[in-house]
């Protein structure tokens, strides 16, 4: 073998080692990634619709179980009882509550919740958890100090887009309009919704922008859905109460990752149909 042809073998050889150490490399990155991704604890935020008073119990089995940071603000019965009956928010005065929670205690705080309340009666409220991209360092830091180790939050069981069976709709509009909303999308499939009461807050920019002026007065429409269901109940609403119509609706979903409460009987069980919930009351 001439010169120039060991030399080019050689760079060959050379190329093709290289290429092997790469493989090996990435290969090795990406098995870190997935162990750290295993141990790695989360924070979850966990959404409660209870009879009025029942927030601080709530917060008291969060805290059974681990350290929470909860906030509770109140539902009113504004719209018809048919518009608040899926999630248990009717006639009477309820709570909502917020949660951030560590992902280590999720399992026992829902299984907590889902007993100690009897959620799984029609009426007594519903509890459902929802994945967090950010949370302040410190909040986080302190709430898993207290965190289980919870074995079988494992990797494999973790919440994913592939795997979440339900959305959650949020519509906030002017008021007055929750109602018509709420008939569109019961059509397109939801069977019900809770309302809350708010006001615009310095959106003048964003105004400009999208060329739509928002009233300050403002109802916030709530709806869980099985995620097949998204779209139609959104589209409908979109029609009916959107930015285009005289509602000045703005929608937006987010994703919910295990729920408890009308009819669900655990938070390893799969959840009701969305309309098993329903009081009856139309």
């Amino acid at each position: 073998m001439e010169g120039t042809e060991k030399i080019v073998l050689k760079a060959a050889l050379g190329r093709e080692r290289l290429k092997k150490l790469r493989v090996v490399r990435n290969k090795e990155n990406a098995e870190g990634k997935d162990s750290r991704e295993t141990r790695a604890p989360r924070i979850k935020l966990l959404i409660g619709v209870v009879a009025a008073g029942d927030a601080a119990e709530v917060a008291e089995i969060c805290n059974s179980v681990g350290a929470s940071l909860s906030y509770a603000f109140e539902g009113w019965g504004t719209a018809r009882t048919a518009v608040l009956d899926y999630l248990g928010l009717g006639e009477s005065a309820k709570q909502i509550i917020f949660s951030l929670i560590p992902e280590s205690a999720e399992r026992a705080i829902l299984e907590g919740i889902q007993k100690e309340m009897e959620l799984y009666l029609v009426g007594k409220g519903i509890c459902f958890t929802l994945p967090l991209t950010g949370v302040s360092s410190i909040v986080a830091n302190g709430l898993l100090k207290g965190a289980p180790q919870d074995k079988s939050n494992r990797r494999e069981d973790k919440m994913t887009d592939d795997t979440r069976k339900y959305d959650l709709i949020i519509a906030a509009m002017e008021s007055g309009y929750a109602d018509e909303a709420m008939d569109a999308a019961r059509e397109a499939g939801a069977a019900g919704g809770t309302l809350i009461n708010a006001v615009t807050l310095n959106n003048r920019k964003a105004e400009q922008l999208i060329g739509v002026t928002l009233q300050q007065e403002t109802e916030i429409l709530m709806i869980l859905t099985r995620r097949e269901g998204k779209l139609p109940i959104m589209r409908a609403i979109q029609e009916t109460a959107g930015l285009k119509t005289d509602a000045g609706g703005v929608l937006f979903s987010l994703p919910v990752d295990n729920l408890i409460g009308v009819g669900s009987m655990s938070p390893d069980a799969e959840a009701a149909p969305a309309d098993s919930g329903r009081a009856g009351k139309e």
